[in-house]
């Protein structure tokens, strides 16, 4: 038997490793998307927390007002009149309306490719210590998608490592984050066992099981 062509082999690893690398870029392009979901459960819960906590029924009902207003022009993509409204309510507004506002305002931000402004303006609600705890982490998680594919993977691991701890609610997000960064770094052994743990976590929402399930495959892990 002909002893095997080392050039040819270190070709078919190249070409496996690339297709590789683009069956994951195609995966996490397709799942880009769900941190939608995590936005509008931002809302909700921001929404369901600090809603009744304001005691002036007259300015909260034309808070609601302009919040409606401002809601529905984001639906129709009237990013201006939207931004308008909403700067106005995170400035003068109570402090739960106040805080759905500038939750909004960064998601048009990203919403119209303003990504590094809408980093910026995560990151201004995540400083802010009157925020409570839970929120200043979904503020920071959302800060890191925005930079995810080009920012720096070290400084965004860095920045969400905080979140990875097992008591925090949004463990789950960030950890599917820390692999995604890792293997854009080049450590897709770290990457993989990451998703590889995820999928094999019973107490992880389903969805993320199933994507880092996939991921995982693809990484051959």
């Amino acid at each position: 038997m002909a002893d095997k062509d080392p050039g040819q082999d270190s070709l078919f690893r190249e070409i496996e490793e690339d297709l590789r690398q683009e069956r994951f870029n195609k995966l996490w392009s397709k799942y880009g998307t769900y941190a939608i979901a995590v936005v509008v459960l931002a809302i909700v819960g921001v929404a369901g927390h600090q809603y009744w906590q304001s005691r002036d029924h007259a300015k909260r009902a034309d808070e609601s007002a302009q919040f409606s207003t401002a809601l529905r022009a984001t639906m129709e993509n009237r990013s201006a009149e939207a931004s308008q409204a909403l700067t106005k309510l995170a400035e003068t507004g109570t402090s739960g309306y106040a805080l759905i506002s500038k939750f909004d305002l960064a998601a048009i931000k990203s919403r119209d490719g303003n990504k590094a402004e809408a980093a910026s303006a995560y990151l201004a609600i995540a400083s802010n210590k009157d925020t409570t705890p839970e929120l200043r982490d979904l503020a920071t998680l959302l800060s890191v998608l925005q930079e995810i594919d080009n920012g720096d993977p070290k400084m965004l691991t860095d920045r969400m490592a905080p979140l990875v701890a097992s008591a925090n609610p949004w463990r789950f997000n960030a950890k599917e984050f820390t692999a995604y960064l890792a293997q854009r770094m080049g450590e897709n052994q770290r990457a993989g066992q990451l998703f590889r743990e995820l999928a094999d976590d019973a107490t992880a929402p389903q969805g993320i099981r199933a994507r880092a399930a996939e991921m995982s495959a693809v990484l051959g892990s």
